[in-house]
């Protein structure tokens, strides 16, 4: 379970990277052995860069073939060579990560030496077979699937307001997520789904209460949600599902229907993963302000695990830090991220869970630029405040954790498969 996890993760964080991956494959013979596609190009492509680079997913080309990959090799030369590719944006000198993309040189070099030599395809017996993928979803196939009640209609232009579509789940008993995925039904227009859990007996409205839980999202750059074993997201009988959905008009009016697949744990679950974060609000960023910090903290009320972390801003979000200050009055920097990119809502799992004894303050702290240099900066002549909007901001620090105190049992109806809605 836990390969085939780390498998999925290092798959996933691949989207939209016009780069090999990390297979750590060396060119074959000498110095001077030529370097092919088929043999040692293609393995690598395979393994960690068509569960998006294919048709049908979120990345710009397919990577499946020498015929699709060869007008890209120049490119993806010159992203693996500066390590812009895969990305990756964790300061090495913080946290050990399961998912680390950073590329091993050799990789690096395999690449290098392969376009250098030409991009030679190869003998066609060395291709391996391209990898089975469950087909329009990164998680493989779901035990259940829900959509959006009816199509929404995107104008051509202008501003839509956060639109909050209720589905009901219908669960007659308690089910654990060990995966989920929401998927836009045209990635054109939906710039992020996020799904929200309103357990039975919550007022029930079209409208989102900052009570309700957390279940996953669909944003730019970010993965879908898979839980480590023996953990899993809870979604307790009798739930609805709340899809918030933010559409940006693209020029022609377009009709949207998305959705989210949910697999359910197979084996037993000990431990229910929570999602919170610390977060602020109450902030106003002034007008030109290159560095204006914002702080945010949360306290554990009980002893607990961090299993991922997740910062997320908007435009102006420059860089962000999360710091533990444990009771013994020891701290130390959890996970730091210096050049924070919006176009890349990343998940950062630990390869270990995080001990977070009793009264362990988390610190996130973030810096903004709301200037002219800031060349994605909206309007640097306008204070900026909280706002669900693109151009507002968000200072979120969010992360999962697990209490220590937990051992529940994972019951039948987890086990049991449910036909797709």
């Amino acid at each position: 379970m836990k390969q085939s996890r780390t498998l999925v993760i290092t798959l996933i964080f691949c989207a939209a990277a016009f780069v090999a991956g990390s297979s750590r494959i060396e060119a074959t013979g000498s110095n001077n052995a030529t370097v092919t596609f088929n043999k040692d190009v293609a393995p690598i492509f395979f393994k960690n860069c068509v569960q998006c680079h294919r048709p049908g997913e979120i990345a710009p080309m397919s990577l499946l073939s020498y015929k699709e990959v060869r007008p890209w090799a120049r490119s993806i030369k010159e992203k693996v060579a500066t390590r812009t590719m895969p990305p990756w944006h964790a300061d090495p000198r913080f946290g050990q990560w399961e998912n680390d993309r950073r590329l091993a040189e050799k990789d690096i070099d395999t690449i290098v030496k392969w376009v250098d030599g030409g991009a030679v395809e190869g003998n066609a017996k060395d291709l391996p077979a391209a990898p089975a993928h469950a087909e329009g979803w990164q998680i493989g196939k779901p035990d259940m699937i829900f959509y959006m009640p009816q199509e929404f209609t995107v104008p051509a232009e202008g501003v839509v307001r956060y639109q909050h579509f209720p589905i009901p789940t219908n669960f007659k008993e308690d089910r654990y997520i060990q995966a989920m995925e929401a998927r836009a039904g045209d990635l054109s227009v939906v710039h992020h789904v996020v799904i929200y859990v309103r357990e039975p007996g919550a007022r029930q409205s079209k409208k989102l209460d900052l009570g309700e839980g957390l279940l996953g999202a669909l944003s730019p750059g970010m993965t879908p949600f898979v839980a480590p074993p023996g953990k899993a997201k809870l979604i307790k009988a009798g739930s609805t599902l709340i899809f918030q959905m933010h559409y940006t008009p693209s020029g022609k009016e377009t009709k949207d229907r998305s959705m989210v697949g949910l697999i359910f744990s197979k084996e037993p679950v000990n431990q229910v993963i929570t999602t919170t974060a610390a977060f602020d609000i109450r902030f106003e960023i002034p007008p030109g302000a290159e560095n204006y910090e914002i702080k945010a903290d949360y306290e554990f009320e009980k002893d607990s695990h961090i299993v991922s972390l997740m910062p997320h801003m908007h435009l102006r979000g420059k860089d962000i830090v999360y710091k533990a200050t444990y009771p013994d009055g020891r701290s130390e920097i959890l996970l730091s991220v210096p050049r924070y990119d919006f176009g890349w809502q990343v998940y950062y799992y630990p390869s270990q869970p995080l001990a977070m004894p009793k009264g362990t303050k988390i610190e996130a702290v973030a810096h903004f630029d709301n200037s002219t240099k800031n060349p994605l900066n909206p309007d640097p002549g306008k204070p900026v405040h909280f706002g669900e909007q693109t151009w507002d901001e968000m200072m979120n620090g969010f992360f999962d954790y697990t209490v220590d105190s937990e051992n529940r049992v994972q019951t039948r109806a987890a086990a049991r498969s449910d036909s797709k809605k």
